[in-house]
């Protein structure tokens, strides 16, 4: 597969968990901006080609903040640069419910946008507030309504459990809101606490209480059981869907897998490079005026280092593994190379063994980051 990712970075307000490079829209160069990143997609693409691209995903920040003018010109310019099929490929776009009005949604189907993951995270307005979202659980409804409307079927929302404040009930009643919708996929996160945000600030003054580790699990417990129930496959920790809509940019990541990613801030991966953008807007752009690229860190990967993204990013996938895959990829037989923590894991009930897939079970998805950490030639 040949997958690309586009960073939008802007925000009309900033969520206390996120650290997503990202900047308040107000005041910002926004179409100096999509100017910019068109310019690199072009020298990027002139300087590495590539005859067809089958995943398109637009992140943020908010791509949806942009106006349906700025919104025409970004998808209209990305449509002209690369060469995606619109039969048969996946274009996502980032929303954030409120934003999803009927013109701006008209404006991405008209250019070939067909699948939308939109950041709802609770269905309780408290907890909204929060958590820094400026969305209402109105929204929410509208949004999906008005995606419908404009004919969009492929259509995500992402929960977040564990937040602050959050009962078990509490969850269940947002997760039961949410499968009311009858969607055809859900992700759902635990919450991680990253250093530069908000919520990392109050952590480390004490003033932010979580729920704790018992709760936490009994969410993901009931999640994956509920989910289960009502229909929607698990294809990953934190991914589940009707059959037929998983996310095939995601796999691209989980299979480890090429992708270009363009705008500021934005990863790529290709060939054996890891490369990543300036993430500060006047950086990213500065080079691109005078005609140089953004890229601001590369690093060659070495075997050992696509073995381990191999493992790690792989077994977060329910699925798992390929052990004839990794054979044929590496020319190395998985067992000869991991036999120890394979072995061990199995032992204790968190990874099995099931004909060609090495994958966790059930109960090492509740561990998964522990089990991962084995899976390194360096820890």
């Amino acid at each position: 597969m040949t997958a690309v990712y586009i960073h939008i970075p802007f925000c009309e307000h900033i969520c206390y968990y996120c650290d997503f490079n990202k900047v308040f829209l107000e005041g910002q160069p926004v179409d100096q901006y999509i100017d910019t990143l068109l310019l690199e997609m072009k020298m990027r693409l002139e300087e590495r080609p590539v005859e067809n691209v089958e995943t398109i995903f637009v992140g943020g920040g908010t791509p949806t903040t942009l106006t349906p003018k700025q919104l025409d010109k970004l998808c209209g310019g990305i449509r002209e640069l690369l060469p995606y099929d619109e039969a048969t490929g996946e274009f996502s776009f980032e929303a954030n419910p409120g934003d999803l009005l009927l013109d701006k949604l008209e404006v991405m189907r008209q250019h070939g946008v067909n699948r939308l993951s939109m950041g709802v995270q609770s269905f309780n307005q408290d907890l909204l507030k929060k958590i820094g979202r400026i969305h209402t659980v109105a929204d929410v409804y509208q949004s999906v309504k008005n995606a419908h409307q404009v004919g969009f079927e492929n259509i995500s929302i992402d929960l977040i459990f564990s937040l602050p404040g959050q009962t078990e009930e509490d969850f269940k009643d947002t997760l039961s809101k949410a499968l009311a919708l009858d969607l055809p996929h859900y992700s759902a996160y635990s919450l991680i606490v990253e250093p530069k945000t908000i919520f990392y600030n109050l952590m480390q003054k004490g003033k932010l209480i979580l729920p704790g580790q018992d709760a936490e699990a009994n969410m993901y417990g009931y999640l994956m059981d509920t989910i289960a129930a009502h229909g929607r496959q698990q294809y990953e920790i934190s991914n589940f869907c009707k059959p037929g809509y998983e996310s095939r940019h995601n796999i691209t990541y989980w299979a480890n897998e090429e992708y270009y990613g363009f705008g500021a801030g934005a990863h790529g991966f290709l060939g054996d490079t890891r490369y990543s953008n300036a993430g500060p807007l006047k950086k990213y752009m500065t080079p691109l005026e005078a005609g140089e690229l953004p890229t601001f860190q590369t690093k060659d990967l070495g075997l050992n280092e696509h073995i381990e993204e191999e493992m790690f990013l792989g077994l977060r996938r329910t699925k798992g593994v390929s052990i004839s895959h990794f054979k044929e990829k590496f020319g190395k037989d998985m067992f000869d190379v991991y036999h120890e923590p394979i072995n061990r894991f199995v032992d204790k009930g968190l990874m099995q063994v099931e004909g060609d897939q090495v994958k966790l079970s059930r109960q090492g998805r509740f561990l998964g980051n522990v089990v991962f950490r084995d899976f390194l030639f360096e820890r």
